[in-house]
């Protein structure tokens, strides 16, 4: 049984949640602070954390670049009011797999993190090798990537992008591709989440991601992968 933390300090959300994530057979533990819930994260053995952006004590996306900077790859997705697009960029920035803004749809909601946890059992059962290119060496199996011999932090989804693109070298991907075979047709995403997602890996493996040299964008078709 897959195990979910939520961390929000709304009890009516919390609540709400629980009963649906039970009824579709997930463990579920919460806490009401971002402190707590970081320890939590830590300790507990969870597949999966609802994190609320704004808590009463820390920043959700504190929580969530703290567990990063922990090397803890626990998906996490991030839950908000706000619907500014500078915060989406942010969460993913941080290292957030996935964001929901309230209210939202809880059979949604339940949809992506089937998704989320489906990709993360598929992605681990794959055999990965290394791949090294440029300044930077990422290791598939273990989630690990390293640039310029110093260790950086991808979140599972900005992995398997990179990964797909990988796969792809010199072809063009477009968006749609990215998001029926990242993301998968039972999810929800955007097309512009697909270009935040580029935006923050390239900030990420770019020596200028205002220039990128291996994150390529191909106009009115898609991203192309170089080496």
């Amino acid at each position: 049984m897959k195990k979910i933390l939520i961390i929000e300090d709304d009890p009516a959300v919390v609540e709400g949640l629980k009963e649906h994530l039970k009824n579709e057979h997930f463990d579920v533990i919460a806490s009401d602070s971002g402190e707590k819930g970081y320890q939590m994260a830590k300790t507990e053995n969870v597949d999966l954390i609802l994190l609320d952006l704004i808590l009463p004590d820390i920043d959700g996306t504190d929580v969530c670049r703290r567990l990063r900077n922990d090397s803890i790859h626990t998906p996490v997705v991030m839950l908000t009011g706000r619907k500014d697009e500078i915060d989406k960029i942010i969460g993913l920035e941080i290292g957030a797999d996935d964001y929901v803004t309230k209210p939202f749809n809880t059979r949604e909601l339940i949809a992506r993190i089937k998704a989320i946890l489906r990709r993360i059992d598929d992605y681990k059962s794959e055999d990965i090798q290394n791949y090294k290119f440029a300044n930077m060496e990422v290791d598939f199996k273990k989630m690990e990537i390293v640039k310029d011999e110093k260790p950086i932090t991808l979140s599972v989804m900005e992995l398997k992008i990179l990964k797909y693109m990988i796969e792809r070298k010199g072809e063009v991907v477009t968006r749609d591709d990215l998001l029926n075979n990242v993301w998968g047709y039972d999810s929800f995403p955007t097309t512009r989440t697909v270009d935040n997602y580029i935006l923050s890996l390239r900030k990420k493996i770019e020596e200028n991601p205002a220039e990128p040299k291996h994150l390529l964008t191909v106009y009115k078709a898609g991203y192309k992968f170089v080496e």
